[in-house]
């Protein structure tokens, strides 16, 4: 008896056939959404010269912008998506709580802490010099979590997990807040960076980041069966032969690597890791190994389409991504509640 077979018919959303024609439509907008970030900004440029400028630099102000500027911002906002929306995939997974985000486990909380340090007290102001405090911070925040989530009996449980990270992300937040008071200008710098946003994000950055994000993609794809298992519940997961500790300790370092290398480079983005694995869900049913591909397009295409649209509405200026996911993924993840059932992990 598989996982998958024990999940009831009537909450496979769609038929199989239409599941990979879903990822290759997801594939096509993400395609166009490259397109209009590489085109939109305050200075729009025709999709055409913008391929002219991808194939040659011929030196003028138009291929800097594509080349130096609005490719990196777009190829970090891919990066970005990817991670969010498959961490919050996995800790919906994991706590078996369909309103759980990314930065329950206190890896936002963790990283911000680490980047008020580096520019409050080590004055360090460059993106990809904080970059690496951030994910530091991520870590031993995830860490420190896990080993609170870990103490008496019955081991690290979805809800001691969860009540772990809501006191680190509160005991994090109190000492944030009370650096950026005492320190005008950490929290000057601190406040640009807190909002989350992809502009002066350059190919550094993704760099610095890469190989953390795409470990943890690689080993969050890998445990979509396991965590089908899981889902039925402990006794039916190890009946299933799930190891219910390994999967949830490599489940958490995925989220850290994931959620802790996005918060780095773009600072910490709401709404994404909370409101695509619903989508994702309502589009192929509770199964991971559909939810986890749909998840790793359906973010890039938030994160892009909030970029572009924030370059839009405020234009010569911009709005930051971060305010955009908000002021979008609010509303739709309440009409998504409202019309769907959401479904019970």
């Amino acid at each position: 008896m598989s996982s998958v077979a024990a999940i009831p018919p009537a909450e496979r959303r769609l038929p199989r056939i239409t599941r990979p024609a879903g990822l290759l439509l997801g594939v096509a907008v993400l395609v166009l959404l490259v397109g209009l970030s590489a085109a939109v900004g305050t200075r729009s440029i025709p999709l055409g010269e913008v391929l002219d400028h991808l194939r040659a630099d011929d030196g003028s102000q138009d291929a800097a912008v594509v080349r130096d500027l609005r490719i990196p911002r777009t190829l970090v906002g891919i990066a970005v998506g990817v991670a969010l929306g498959l961490s919050g995939a996995l800790m919906q997974a994991i706590t078996r709580n369909p309103l759980a985000d990314p930065g329950i486990l206190g890896v936002q909380a963790g990283a911000s802490a680490a980047v008020v340090v580096a520019i409050g007290f080590l004055g360090v102001s460059d993106p990809s010099g904080y970059v690496w405090f951030a994910f530091v911070g991520a870590a031993l925040a995830s860490v420190a979590v896990y080993a609170l989530g870990s103490m008496g009996r019955g081991g690290a449980t979805p809800v001691r997990l969860a009540l772990a990270g809501t006191a680190t992300y509160a005991a994090l937040s109190a000492f944030i807040e009370g650096v950026t008071l005492l320190d005008p200008v950490a929290f000057d710098d601190f406040r640009f960076w807190r909002v989350g946003s992809l502009a002066g994000r350059d190919l550094d950055v993704l760099a610095q980041v890469g190989p953390f994000l795409l470990a943890g993609t690689l080993l969050a794809l890998g445990l979509a069966r396991s965590l089908n298992a899981i889902a039925l519940g402990d006794e039916t997961g190890r009946a299933l032969g799930a190891n219910l500790g390994r999967t949830r300790i490599l489940a958490a370092v995925a989220i850290t690597l994931l959620c802790g290398a996005a918060t780095a480079a773009a600072g910490p983005i709401a709404f994404v890791g909370l409101t695509i694995p619903h989508v994702a869900r309502a589009i192929t049913g509770p199964d991971q190994r559909w939810v986890f591909p749909y998840c790793v397009l359906l973010g890039p295409i938030l994160i892009l389409a909030a970029d572009v649209l924030g370059r839009v509405v405020v234009r010569p200026g911009e709005l930051q991504v971060g305010i955009v996911t908000a002021l979008v993924g609010a509303p739709v993840f309440i009409a998504l509640v409202r019309r769907t059932r959401i479904a019970q992990l």
